[in-house]
């Protein structure tokens, strides 16, 4: 009887924990709104709230509308893996065939705008970033690819780049990492974290006014795939699941999620209320008290 009372006990305290989440809406429960794909990638969020992503094996971009579904934006994406929406509405995505950055404009018209650093390949450009004057932060770490013809780094360092506004020139901004993967910044601009998966951990830097990094300091003693954050600046890290962070890098929230692996995650819907998660052959959608800050 005790025993049972106990199992009782720890049900209710569960569901009563549950109930009060500071994060997610009440009675929320993780949707499941498409399978099928090889492994989705890259959610990126438009301005109407459209979420578009990306199977990468498959080398496709797919579009999110909430109330709508999931259709088919593209095929023949340059293997595109992460996205995001610049200041202008054009939707960037790190091409991964050729290990270069491309813009895709609204008639889904696309231009390489960056295919190296100082005459070397780039390792595998992989997520990325946009500040408010429209400088692009990207990851560039290496996983070698069936389909490349190449079987050796031309850049040694996995690092994170900086290439400035209007296209203009690439930068180191930092490196000593093992293999860089997840990024985002904070709205205002001031700060910028980078996971290392490779390493399993994540660290977050100053943002100086020219775009260089400054102050490195370790976040959390967990790497991430992909990143988000939340309007009240807690960080999202993927993986196993959903692990929220809050600004002090102190857990706050676990997301699980029934797949292998939790690649990438971003806000979505009108209102950027819902949590929109690309998990190797699903994505899922979770209704959040909190939203997003693009």
């Amino acid at each position: 009887m005790y025993r049972l009372i106990m199992i009782v006990l720890v049900f209710w305290v569960f569901t009563v924990n549950a109930q009060k989440s500071k994060l997610v809406a009440d009675g929320a429960t993780l949707q499941r709104v498409a399978t099928g794909y090889a492994f989705t990638e890259g959610p990126a969020v438009n301005p109407e709230g459209k979420v578009y992503f990306t199977d990468q094996p498959n080398d496709r971009i797919y579009v999110w509308e909430q109330g709508k579904g999931v259709s088919l934006f593209l095929e023949g994406t340059g293997r595109s893996n992460g996205l995001y929406f610049d200041n202008l509405g054009n939707l960037l995505a790190c091409a991964d065939e050729k290990n270069e950055l491309w813009e895709f404009d609204r008639l889904k018209n696309h231009k390489v705008i960056l295919t190296d650093f100082e005459g070397k390949k780039l390792n595998g450009p992989n997520d990325l970033w946009v500040d408010q004057k429209g400088g692009i932060y990207f990851t560039d770490p290496f996983y070698k690819r069936k389909y490349w013809d190449r079987e050796e780094k031309e850049i040694e360092a996995e690092r994170v780049y900086y290439l400035e506004p209007g296209y203009g020139e690439v930068s180191v901004v930092a490196d000593g990492f093992v293999r860089p993967n997840g990024i985002v910044g904070t709205p205002e601009g001031k700060r910028l974290y980078v996971a290392d998966i490779g390493d399993k951990k994540t660290y977050t830097f100053k943002i100086e006014e020219d775009g260089a990094l400054s102050e490195k300091q370790l976040f959390a003693e967990m790497g991430s795939d992909g990143m988000t954050i939340d309007n009240e600046g807690n960080v999202y890290i993927t993986g196993k699941g959903v692990t929220v962070f809050n600004k002090k890098g102190k857990i706050i929230e676990q997301i699980d999620v029934d797949e292998n692996w939790t690649a990438n995650i971003c806000f979505g819907g009108p209102d950027q209320s819902v949590l929109f998660i690309t998990a190797s052959k699903s994505v899922y959608t979770l209704d959040m008290k909190v939203k997003g800050v693009r």
